[in-house]
């Protein structure tokens, strides 16, 4: 099935949204809740999946359904589509600070592995299914890793990470990466989780019990700050006295009103 080849303007530097212009009958598909703004004439509705399974009927609808369901995604997408007879704009939201990045999966072998949480819209067309990490050791030990979203087809997706993102082109070489530091990755790339140094390491080192090892011949995209990191930051200096310690996010923000 051939994507619809739309055009696209990201605005904004660490509050990023994109703004999709379609054609007359182009339709772009989104996650629930990621549309920001409409213009008229464009019409949305809830979907079971991305609408590439219509071939399959009713059941291949309820076993995609079913697969995101189990990794904590809405069951359905938000389909917006062109009804006038003039090009028409929707705009889609990053959910937290960071980057949205476009990708044409024409240009990247027309797949791409992301983390489950990243995908944020791509034109119809797109096949938006899940992966699960295929070793014993990725499925019980990788964490954010564990289930991941694969992207195929030949336009247009777009993918939030937070904070920084940097781009590793891989020649053979292996990456050791922080599970939920991995945006995705393409190409001939093999995925694993292996233990992350000796024991002490491993329990003392900060930096979690294992971590992901990406090898082989493609790219790999890494964000500076993911959300649950940040999350487990704010619950962390939050404190049980309600946040109010010095130093604190919360802490701050009830100084600040409080007086």
């Amino acid at each position: 099935m051939n994507s619809h080849e739309v055009d696209y303007q990201i605005f904004g530097d660490d509050m990023q949204l994109v703004e999709v212009e379609l054609d007359p009958r182009e339709t772009v598909i989104a996650e629930a809740g990621a549309m920001n703004y409409v213009e008229d004439g464009i019409q949305f509705e809830a979907r079971m999946g991305d609408g590439t399974e219509a071939s399959s009927g009713l059941m291949g609808k309820l076993l995609g359904a079913a697969k995101r369901k189990l990794t904590g995604e809405s069951i359905f997408m938000t389909h917006f589509t062109n009804h006038s007879s003039q090009k028409r704009k929707v705009a889609f939201a990053a959910p937290f600070p960071g980057k949205i990045i476009p990708i044409n999966l024409a240009d990247v072998g027309g797949t791409i592995t992301c983390q489950k949480d990243s995908f944020l819209c791509a034109a119809y067309g797109t096949k938006v299914s899940i992966a699960f990490a295929k070793k014993l050791g990725a499925g019980f030990f990788g964490g954010e890793g564990f289930i991941l979203q694969k992207l195929q087809g030949d336009g247009l997706a777009f993918i939030h990470a937070g904070g920084t993102v940097i781009r590793k082109d891989l020649k053979g070489e292996t990456l050791r990466v922080d599970t939920g530091c991995i945006v995705g990755f393409a190409g001939d790339i093999e995925y694993d989780i292996q233990r992350a140094g000796n024991l002490k390491s491993m329990f003392f080192g900060g930096e979690g019990l294992f971590l992901a090892t990406l090898r082989g011949h493609g790219t790999v995209l890494i964000q500076s700050l993911p959300f649950a990191r940040l999350a487990d930051r704010v619950l962390q200096n939050s404190g049980p006295g309600g946040g109010q310690e010095q130093g604190s996010v919360l802490g701050a923000l009830g100084n600040m009103f409080g007086d």
